[in-house]
This record gives C-alpha cells, structure tokens and sequence, in this order.
C-alpha cells in the first residue's frame, strides 16, 4: 500500500518503501521518495533520539517508522528517548510514547512497541470482540468472534531478509498443497494425517466448521510454505490437563516445503505466529502448545523461542510435552526485527 498523506490514519501503510540514510549519529527516512523524519542520535545507556523534522501529514506515522527502523536495527535496545517540542497524541494515546521525567523528554519501550497492532495486522485489525460466556460441549468459555479471512499478519523480517505473512486458509485454493504436505513421511510420521484429497477436503471442513479452531497458511514473501492451526484452549482437548484461561491460544505447526525448513526460518515463522496470536486479542496470556514429548527438535526450536516445557503428559494417542509461551515474557524478551 503506498504512502499516501490524504489516506485514513487508521490504515496505515505497510512499509514496503521506507528506506533510510543513517549513521551513528543521525537517521534520515524516506517513504515513497518523499521525506517523512530526520533525526539525530546520541548513544548511551538509552539512546537519544532528536527531532530535526518531521513530515507535518503523517506525524504518528513518521514517528512510529523511526521506532521500528532503530529498535529493528538493534535487538538489544529496549528503550528510546525521544527529544520532541510537543507531544504527538496519538502516539501517547496508542503507548508508542510515554511521557517522560523530563519536559519535552518521551519514551519508547521496546516491549510496548511491538504490542501495537498496526501495521503488523493491516485491515484486520480491529476492537477487541465484546466477551458474553457461553457453554458448549460441556465447557464454559468466552463466545468467540467470527473467524477472519484474508491475509492476518505481515510483516518484514530483517534477518531473513524477507516478508513473513500468514493468511487464513482457503480450502478451494489450498486443498492439494495441504494433501501434498500431509502425505510427506515425515510430516505423516507427527501428524498422522495422510490421506485422500476427499478426506483433507473432510478434515478442512470440520475445523472450518468449528469455531474454537483457525487454520492458517505461512509464506514467506508470499509462497505458501507451512501450515497452522492456531486454537482456543478452552474448548481444546488441551484445557483437562493445564489450568487454561480464557484467552489462552494453542498452535499446531505444519512445515510443508523443504526449502523453508531449518532453525533460521523457525525463528522467523514462529516468532511471527505468536506475535500474531498476542495482537489478535490483547486479553491472550498465554500461548500453549502439545508437540510429542520425542520431537526434540521441536522442542528445541520452542526453547528458542522462550517458551517452557511446564511438564509432559498422556493424551490417547501420545506422550506429549506441554509447552507455553506468556505474554509479559515474549514482549519482554521480543527479539522481532
């Protein structure tokens, strides 16, 4: 979506043109070749950001693309002090900015920074789904808000060198690479799903049908490589053997194409997944997971990540290991780039 200063201000771009002059004591960045802000930068404990100017369209915008530029291009920096004549009041309403100490002095906190929907969740964004109670299947869990459609998450990852997107799954256009990926030995060999088209078709329709469960395809710059569902635990065959909160999301993780495999692009994907599950409904604590208690690789990657093995149990048809992931660990520790 280009940069355009006449757009909505709650539909903000998704970044694919920033670009940046810089050094280590200044940062000039342009969108769609036009200047958006300047800045000078005095190093420390906590970097001093000061503002020289600042596109008078799109302040919030411009401010919000300097906070990712320097917090992106340095994953241990956790805070910055903006140095600003007056304050923006979006971005002190949103939380990109806090006031500081000082007069005239604000902060940006990492960990509060990647917990801003946009622009990670483009035009899916929206206000958090009012919570009634309900009862279904003998469990008491919050009505859930319909399922969306579309692409869900994007985002560039700086490391990779690439966009990371997730899209809610379309049986139509899906169906065969699914089938494929499930007939892969060695997705067969955790999964235990392989089959027909007709009985993936069926599988599909079941978890479209159920509204505990969001399947969802990964790409990376836009070619389908994995597959997840992504599911309430509440309602989940999950919630007897760990005390699940409402809001508590559970992930069954699928890689399906052999070039997207290895530890780099499980950092990518899965770091993109969760960041995704937190921004979806800020009321979800925690993100949980059951991969077997022998899939140590898995295991491995998960640890990676910060989650934690809480302990291993017995489901009918495996030992599993319960991983979980919370949110005030995830934000505090992010290392998105």
């Amino acid at each position: 979506m280009p940069f355009d200063a006449a757009s909505q201000p709650l539909s903000p771009p998704r970044w694919r043109t920033l670009s940046a002059d810089e050094g280590d004591s200044w940062l000039s960045l342009t969108l769609e070749g036009r200047p958006l802000i300047q800045l000078r930068l005095v190093p420390g404990a906590c970097l001093e950001v000061h503002l020289q100017s600042l596109c008078p369209e799109r302040p919030y915008q411009a401010l919000w693309a300097a906070c990712y530029w320097l917090l992106s291009r340095d994953v241990a920096c956790q805070r910055l002090a903006w140095h600003l004549p007056e304050g923006v009041p979006q971005a002190l309403a949103s939380g990109l900015l806090l006031p500081g100490e000082q007069p005239g002095v604000y902060l940006c906190e990492r960990a509060l920074f990647w917990q801003l929907p946009q622009p990670w969740l483009g035009d899916t964004a929206a206000s958090v789904y009012p919570q009634q109670m309900q009862i279904s299947n003998g469990k008491r869990h919050p009505r859930r808000a319909p399922k969306p459609r579309g692409e869900v998450y994007r985002r560039f990852d700086a490391r990779l060198g690439s966009w990371v997107s997730l899209r809610a799954l379309e049986i139509d256009q899906d169906l065969e690479r699914f089938s494929r990926w499930q007939n892969n030995p060695r997705v067969d060999a955790f999964w235990q799903e392989s089959g027909s088209l007709q009985q993936h078709r069926e599988y599909l329709e079941k978890l479209e049908a159920d509204p505990h469960t969001l399947t969802l395809i990964g790409c990376f710059d836009d070619e389908p490589f994995a597959y997840f569902e992504a599911y309430w635990a509440k309602e989940d065959r999950i919630a007897p053997f760990y005390s699940a909160d409402d809001y508590d999301r559970g992930i069954h993780m699928l890689v399906g194409e052999e070039a997207h495999r290895g530890p780099h692009k499980v950092a990518s994907w899965l770091s993109a997944l969760v960041h995704y599950l937190f921004l979806d409904d800020p009321r979800t604590q925690r993100v949980v997971a059951e991969p077997r208690a022998d899939n140590g690789k898995m295991i491995g990657y998960m640890h990676d990540q910060c989650f934690h093995c809480d302990k291993e149990f017995d489901f009918p048809h495996k030992r599993a290991a319960l991983m979980i992931l919370g949110r005030e660990r995830f934000f505090d520790r992010c290392t998105l780039v």
